[in-house]
């Protein structure tokens, strides 16, 4: 099913600063990352503690689609330099495997999402936890229904709650086909299709970034959202609260991030760079609060644009987030140093 647009990662792309090649204390992330390929079939499950898989999505077509700065193809190859140096502070008894790319030449939107839901499935079965690298934020279609597919092997009507940081609902419609502005919309039509319970807590939400409209198709699908100024206005407590309210009804959480819910200062490389925004020590808070319900079972990243990025300073902000998520699951389920 991965013989088309599915690439593995060459191991050599790995590459980094070594301080020892026998302490692991002093190892770094490049070190330590096995390549695995999709596309074989006698890929068994992993039976360790805890094991990353990272997996990109090499496509902002749904971007181009939207309008927007197209350049985040790129994203998944600037993010993966970022994560190479980054330091070992786990056990060995924690694995990080790097499973390449999905590609989208050549083929269209659609097609390369329907890859991704594959190759999530794939490595969801594998018992894996997945770190998806974008890539335009149309990554959350295939992402979701790759997740979805996977728990109805073994429930029916799973349900799946979706926290997205972002400046934009990305709940618009679409007559002519998806983009990266709206998967929510077309993940709540998934769910109404398969009488499941539509889950979608947006933060970050910026009032000059989404029409009325799109808070009224909010309201009526029942989305939830914390607007980017009662953030930055307020304490962490509220939302916190709202994160429990919002945790506690779902089976499994699925967490994505679009970049442009930092302001530019953080994150300039961006398909929508955005002049106001959440500060990343913030949201770093959030998302260890979100890991600490052990709910989570993926994460994606999006809308990292190597083009228009400064000293890569957005890719490294994905690294860090990455960084701080790895980290955090391994401290939860005491496996850090």
């Amino acid at each position: 099913m991965f013989h088309i647009n599915y690439k593995t990662t060459d191991k050599t792309f790995w590459q980094g600063r070594i301080d020892s090649e026998s302490n692991f204390d002093a190892f770094r992330w490049h070190q330590w990352v096995e390549i695995i390929d999709l596309k074989e079939e006698n890929l068994s499950p992993f039976t360790g503690k805890l094991g990353f898989v990272f997996l990109g999505f090499c496509c902002d077509a749904g971007v181009k689609r939207n309008n927007g700065r197209t350049g985040a193809a790129n994203g998944p190859e600037s993010i993966r330099k970022e994560l190479a140096n980054l330091p070992c502070r786990f056990t060995q008894e924690v694995k990080l495997f790097d499973a390449g790319n999905i590609l989208c030449e050549d083929i269209s939107l659609e097609k390369s999402q329907e890859l991704l839901s594959k190759a999530i499935e794939k490595v969801l079965s594998l018992n894996l936890f997945p770190i998806v690298l974008g890539g335009g934020h149309e990554i959350a279609f295939g992402h979701y229904n790759g997740i979805l597919n996977y728990l109805k092997q073994s429930e029916n009507r799973p349900n799946i709650g979706i926290i997205n940081f972002d400046a934009h609902f990305d709940l618009r419609p679409y007559p002519n086909g998806g983009s990266s502005g709206t998967m929510f919309r077309q993940i709540a039509d998934v769910c109404k299709d398969d009488n499941l319970e539509y889950s979608y807590l947006c933060i970050g939400v910026q009032k000059h970034s989404n029409t009325i409209d799109l808070f009224k198709t909010a309201d009526r699908l029942g989305a939830e959202y914390i607007l980017a100024k009662d953030i930055v206005d307020s304490d962490n407590w509220n939302v916190l609260e709202r994160l429990d309210d919002f945790i506690r009804f779902q089976d499994k959480v699925y967490i994505t991030i679009c970049s442009d819910v930092f302001s530019s200062a953080f994150a300039p490389g961006v398909s929508a760079s955005q002049p106001l925004g959440l500060d990343p020590e913030r949201v770093l808070k959030f998302l260890k609060y979100i890991l600490k319900s052990k709910k989570v079972i993926s994460f994606d990243i999006a809308e990292v644009s190597p083009r228009f990025d400064q000293d890569n300073v957005t890719a490294n902000l994905a690294s860090v987030l990455i960084f701080s998520i790895v980290n955090s699951l391994c401290e939860i389920y005491d496996l850090d140093l």
